[in-house]
């Protein structure tokens, strides 16, 4: 049974200010000082936080419930822009942040709190044994937001209750009430990404190797792979060093964008490709249109955005009908989600646009980007980006951190964790991509193999980096059946047994149940730490 469920008017409103803070009186749907003014309303659909102020700039708002979370409660999060392996059930903690929505269950009872996609505030909760928490940053950049007399609808409050649904099912089911408007795609995506092996390295010659390679794993199907061009073919593209624009034409292993796209037609793939839009060296970019601190593109000044649309509309007229674009979450804020502790950004600098909060800024980002993708009838797959103020924007997301070609620990840890916790998002949000499977040589077959099939499975987007010579012809018939699944995507099995793993190995539908063992004989390897993750995986 489902239902809608009612957080009711906030026992506090805090706001902060760049002048200060002060909490509103108790119980109340409304607090004003000066020109300031926050307002909780309720309309049939969700409970509104809407915000006004003249000349003062506005920071944070911040709503409490002093309604106690169930101690027996366990506890399951969302996250700023994707996951890198941190995904799981949990007890209650009090100092736990949990970006967008969370989902309490306990007994047969599954409660979701969160907020719509889209919101005009990076809105993070915190629940508790006497409370639940919702704060709503406003913030332009790292400074408070001039409204200057604009009305602003913060973000839209839903919550819902379940009983004997299980959990898989309700956090399905509480996606679609977070996200009323998703955009999917009309087709199946799945095919080759040559990242995971060649690592920025590759030219033109390699690409239609690759993609010789995967039309033979994909023989016989009725709907076509994808041949994603990923690093590697932008001018300026310098090993190891530089991944940005300007992103007008190929370099000199890549002479011809428009002809490769009409060549990996002709040989039967759908031509994708990658970029990384607001990293961009080009010398004739106004410095207006960079950010104070980090000289990457401003998506709030008008200039930038037509940049960008300039850049979409040049790529679908190349041909290519899928286009990745990533790192905007990273480029804007400087920060990876896993780094937003729990605010997104640092204090202290702004966007060109200071009438504008930071959700509303990257929701125009995707939305330019979307638009002009729209008229061409490319898709859009977001990498590093934030889903929840993607969702209707993008058709695709690229719902965990990299995954690797060379160590299975990392794979391990970021690919079936993003799968099994970001699952209830695809067909709700967009469709799942929870990464590639390397292809090297490196990790034994034995292992990919199951992250292949699991992938395909779930009925999520598969993408192989696969090295043309690496399997045997055994295994490339099995990768081939894999693939033939993955064209389909008609098999939808769930996680069995997340609520007891972070590392779900139990996936069935209501055909049949699947085993998946991750674990190699010999143990984890660990090397090659980072401090971005709180366990100690390897990076390569």
């Amino acid at each position: 049974m489902q239902k809608q469920y009612r957080l009711g008017i906030p026992s506090f409103i805090t706001v902060e200010t760049e002048d200060g803070s002060w909490i509103g009186e108790k119980n109340a749907q409304k607090t004003e000082k000066d020109d300031v003014v926050v307002t909780y309303e309720t309309t049939p659909e969700a409970e509104e936080v809407w915000l006004t102020a003249d000349q003062t700039k506005v920071k944070t708002i911040k709503l409490r419930w002093n309604t106690p979370v169930d101690k027996k409660s366990w506890i399951l999060g969302g996250s700023w822009e994707r996951t890198y392996g941190d995904v799981d059930w949990k007890g209650v903690s009090g100092s736990r942040f949990m970006p967008w929505y969370f989902l309490a269950a306990v007994g047969e009872t599954v409660t979701g709190y969160g907020v719509k996609v889209r919101p005009s505030a990076m809105c993070f909760w915190q629940a508790d044994t006497r409370g639940i928490t919702l704060v709503m940053d406003v913030r332009c950049g790292g400074t408070g937001v001039q409204l200057s007399g604009r009305k602003l609808r913060a973000a839209q409050i839903v919550a819902m209750q379940t009983e004997g649904m299980g959990t898989f099912e309700s956090a399905r089911e509480f996606c679609k009430v977070m996200c009323t408007d998703p955009i999917c795609p009309d087709y199946p995506v799945y095919g080759s990404n040559n990242w995971y092996y060649a690592y920025g390295d590759s030219s033109e010659k390699e690409i239609l190797q690759d993609t010789d390679y995967i039309v033979k794993l994909t023989k016989g199907v009725d709907n076509p792979p994808y041949m994603v061009i990923d690093d590697c073919w932008q001018e300026h593209h310098r090993l190891d060093e530089y991944n940005g624009g300007p992103w007008k034409k190929g370099n000199i292993k890549f002479p011809d964008m428009g002809a490769l796209a009409k060549k990996l037609e002709e040989k039967g793939v759908r031509p994708g490709i990658w970029v990384r839009f607001l990293l961009n060296e080009e010398e004739t970019i106004p410095q207006e249109w960079r950010l104070s601190h980090n000289d990457c593109l401003d998506p709030s000044h008008p200039g930038v955005l037509s940049y960008i649309q300039e850049d979409v509309e040049r790529i679908c007229n190349w041909g290519y009908t899928l286009i990745k674009h990533d790192f905007t979450t990273f480029d804007i804020f400087g920060r990876w989600g896993v780094e937003m502790n729990p605010f997104p950004t640092e204090d202290g600098w702004q966007f060109y646009d200071t009438s504008k909060t930071s959700a509303e800024i990257v929701t125009g980002l995707y939305q330019a980007i979307y638009e002009v993708a729209k008229k061409h009838h490319t898709l859009i797959m977001g990498c590093n980006t934030i889903g929840h103020l993607g969702a209707g924007l993008m058709q695709l997301q690229r719902t965990g951190d990299d995954t690797s070609g060379i160590t299975w620990e990392r794979t391990k840890k970021m690919g079936v964790n993003t799968l099994a916790f970001c699952l209830p998002q695809h067909g709700t949000f967009f469709d799942v991509d929870a990464d590639c499977v390397g292809i090297t040589g490196s990790i034994p077959w034995s292992l990919n193999r199951q992250w292949a099939d699991v992938v395909a499975e779930s009925g999520t987007s598969l993408f192989v980096s696969a090295k043309p010579g690496v399997l045997t012809a055994e295994e490339n018939e099995e990768l081939h059946q894999i693939m033939l699944k993955a064209s389909r995507q008609d098999h939808h099995k769930i996680p069995l047994d997340w609520e007891e793993t972070d590392c779900p190995e139990v996936w069935g539908d209501e055909e049949e149940e699947v085993e998946y063992n991750w674990y190699e004989e010999a143990g984890p390897v660990a090397k090659g730490n980072d401090q971005l993750y709180h366990a100690y995986i390897p990076l390569s």
